[in-house]
């Protein structure tokens, strides 16, 4: 059991039998009557928001949420598919609940994913992810040092904006935390 004293970004708990993790949270003590505890909570299976104010000391459950290392295999028309890394068991998920995932996940690409109830819920990439340009405007020489930039398509079908040195067949390195460009890559 979890209580307001222990909310922190990232907690999970559970509300009305679903999965929250908590955004942000803030104690607030009035000079005048109870102390209470205003979150912004994000549901883990609808990845809907929600604003609720908790009573100080009211005490919510830990929902039965596990995550575990996989492997990206494949996508097809059921949805793509993970390999658990430990016990090679495949798990699938649809498009609807990958979310921007599906944005950065490349073959034998390693991912963490959550489970609530033993269903896949989430996925979580790595920080960085390497995408290759599979179009864009031609580079222009002497353009490195105008700080303009221009769009480029990335092999999952992500479209970024990067500088104007960059060519299609390029390796880029992206945030997937932001989705921006970072750096053009040498492998």
């Amino acid at each position: 059991m979890h209580s307001t004293s222990d909310f922190k970004k990232g907690l999970k708990v559970l509300i009305d039998d679903q999965p929250y993790a908590i955004v942000d949270f803030q104690h607030v003590k009035p000079g005048k009557g109870n102390q209470f505890t205003r979150t912004k909570l994000k549901n883990m299976l609808t990845g809907s928001n929600l604003e609720k104010t908790f009573k100080s000391g009211e005490k919510f459950e830990v929902p039965d949420v596990m995550t575990r290392d996989c492997q990206f295999l494949y996508q097809d028309e059921n949805g793509f598919h993970f390999m658990d890394k430990e016990n090679y068991d495949q798990h699938s998920m649809h498009e609807d609940d990958i979310g921007d995932a599906k944005n950065y996940l490349t073959e034998n690409l390693e991912v963490t994913l959550m489970f609530f109830n033993s269903r896949a819920i989430g996925v979580d990439c790595p920080n960085t992810v390497k995408l290759k340009v599979t179009q864009t405007d031609p580079g222009l020489k002497g353009s490195t040092v105008t700080g303009g930039s221009k769009p480029a398509t990335l092999e999952t079908g992500l479209t970024v904006n990067v500088p104007l040195h960059i060519n299609e067949g390029d390796t880029l390195k992206i945030d997937t935390r932001t989705g921006e460009y970072m750096e053009r890559s040498n492998s």
